[in-house]
């Protein structure tokens, strides 16, 4: 029995731990640490926390006084970036652990925009660096965005009230980001404080916009006014939104995703590398905390991806070359048409939505695909490296 729980486990020498059934490779990494109890995460409450030594959470489990009163519960993590749904100063007031997963699925939601972007680039006949884009937060993902764009030669404008250039490059307003041909948000959601994010693309701001602009939300539902832009969608026909989070999920409006021009289920940074690094961050929290040595790494567990190596020629333009590497990787358009096809057919939305996140399938980040292009084709090696891929002459 772990010195940690001498005092409070005299009868029961089990440690016990509750986690949300979608966060990967629980058994291997905690299977050393106890008895494992994997539940939806939405759907937790007190009661199943009453014999609980640790509980392991994704986004959409609200971690609180509400859940943690009266129980067990010494140390939560959170397998995802975001900390929004937990309550941490009421964590921090009863000294119970905590830990989150920063930057584990960044490649992930950046693949996810990237593949975006070539679907806007295609429906408008132009090429990568013919965009401006503008980014709303640039923490682990926004500043992963950030370099991938530039290196593409796409202007990027970005701004972040919580972040120096020294650490980011050049910021500016939001304004000048709304001015942007595509408008990207990676911002945590904040309620309160100086710089709340609750519907900071409101009804004024999506009027900044061109007419022809799109509006890109990977980040939390919340943040973009929803009813605001199912109005603007109506009266702006050539304005262009991309949705991956939902205001009240799994309550999804579909009305709005009817007028999305893209619409997927809060899936952006559901890659297999990103899970299962989630899982080995809150892993080695845990052993840090409890003062226990950290024995497993990620590698361990690592399948091989789906698809292993793409090959051009040195013929091949690099715009295309760039725009199939990009969705040899990950397909957007893919997920958007089994959200439609699901939701359209649903009995129960908030099943429906909750399934297709449970149920996603096997995709790897960019960085597992490797891609062949001839010695000689230096400008085409150059840009693929830029993007992420792992280039290999030949």
């Amino acid at each position: 029995m772990p010195q940690w729980l001498d005092q409070t486990k005299q009868e029961d020498s089990t440690v016990h731990i509750v986690a949300d059934e979608n966060i990967p490779l629980i058994e291997q990494f905690f299977g050393e640490f106890g008895e494992i109890t994997r539940l939806p995460g939405r759907s937790m409450k007190a009661s199943d926390l009453s014999n609980a030594d640790i509980l392991l959470v994704r986004s959409v489990t609200e971690v609180d006084a509400s859940l943690l009163a009266d129980t067990p519960v010494k140390f939560v993590g959170t397998a995802t970036i975001g900390t929004d749904h937990i309550d941490t100063e009421y964590l921090d007031s009863k000294g119970i652990g905590f830990a989150s997963a920063p930057g584990c699925n960044a490649q992930a939601v950046v693949d996810y925009v990237l593949s975006a972007l070539s679907v806007i680039v295609d429906s408008r006949g132009i090429e990568f660096a013919d965009l401006s884009v503008g980014i709303v937060g640039v923490g682990n993902v926004g500043l992963l965005l950030r370099q991938r764009l530039e290196q593409m030669g796409m202007t990027v404008k970005a701004t972040d009230p919580f972040k120096e250039e020294e650490e980011v490059g050049e910021l500016t307003s939001l304004d000048d980001v709304l001015s942007c041909d595509v408008v990207s948000l990676h911002t945590p959601l904040e309620r309160g404080g100086e710089h709340p994010t609750w519907h900071l693309i409101n009804e004024a701001r999506l009027k900044q916009m061109a007419p022809d602009a799109c509006l890109l939300n990977a980040c939390r539902g919340a943040v973009v006014d929803n009813a605001a832009l199912s109005a603007h969608l109506k009266q702006a026909p050539d304005f262009v939104a991309i949705l991956d989070v939902w205001e009240n999920e799994p309550e999804l409006d579909l009305e709005l995703m009817e007028l999305c021009s893209l619409a997927t289920p809060h899936i952006a940074g559901y890659s297999l590398d990103g899970k299962m690094k989630g899982t080995e961050l809150i892993y080695q929290a845990a052993c840090g905390y409890f003062g226990l040595p950290v024995r497993l790494k990620l590698g361990q567990f690592l399948p091989e991806p789906g698809i292993r190596r793409v090959d051009f020629s040195a013929e091949v333009p690099i715009h295309q070359a760039l725009r199939t590497a990009i969705r040899a990787s990950y397909e957007i358009r893919v997920d958007d048409g089994v959200m439609r096809s699901v939701m359209r057919r649903s009995q129960n939305l908030r099943e429906s939505f909750d399934r297709m996140r449970k149920d996603y399938p096997l995709r790897r980040d960019t960085i597992n695909l490797r891609v062949g292009v001839p010695s000689r084709a230096h400008d085409l090696q150059d840009v693929l490296e830029a993007t992420g891929f792992d280039v290999r002459s030949k």
